[in-house]
């Protein structure tokens, strides 16, 4: 699965100035809902309730915090990076400054499952996250994150 297909380009915030993981995914189910035309409060209490299952923070900065709707036909990428890294209860107890958002089908396991798996063999990459880190806008960003060379790293 390649991010290119699921990650359009008004779905990349460059700089997300926000102080906690609350305001974080508040901030984030507003721009998903006007993506998916769901209903923001549905999308944020999703987020906030898979949070409570366990930190969606991967560890070195990174978080996917990831959710399934019965609304959804198709499977949505989102990716910000933080003005300022932020505290995510990550595994590594590092604050987070890098975050995709997946929402998907309730069907879809599958690929939800791929492109979950997709994004974490790209920021598996420390190459890749200082760019993502230093790159200059959201263009740049979105080629980094769709790149073939990236969507092809194993």
């Amino acid at each position: 699965m390649d991010l290119a297909d699921i990650l359009s380009a008004d779905a990349i915030i460059p700089s997300l100035d926000v102080t906690c993981k609350k305001q974080a995914l508040s901030e984030l189910a507003v721009k998903a809902a006007e993506i998916t035309h769901l209903e923001q409060r549905d999308i944020f209490d999703a987020l906030l309730q898979r949070e409570r299952l366990g930190s969606t923070g991967l560890g070195r900065g990174i978080a996917i915090p990831h959710v399934k709707f019965k609304a959804l036909t198709n499977i949505v990428c989102m990716f910000a990076r933080l003005a300022k890294p932020i505290p995510f209860d990550s595994q590594d107890d590092q604050d987070v400054d890098l975050i995709f958002v997946l929402l998907a089908p309730e069907h879809a396991s599958g690929d939800h499952l791929k492109a979950l798996a997709r994004i974490s063999r790209l920021v598996r990459e420390p190459a890749t996250l200082e760019q993502l880190r230093s790159a200059k806008d959201a263009d740049t960003l979105r080629r980094l994150l769709t790149s073939t060379a990236a969507s092809h790293a194993a």
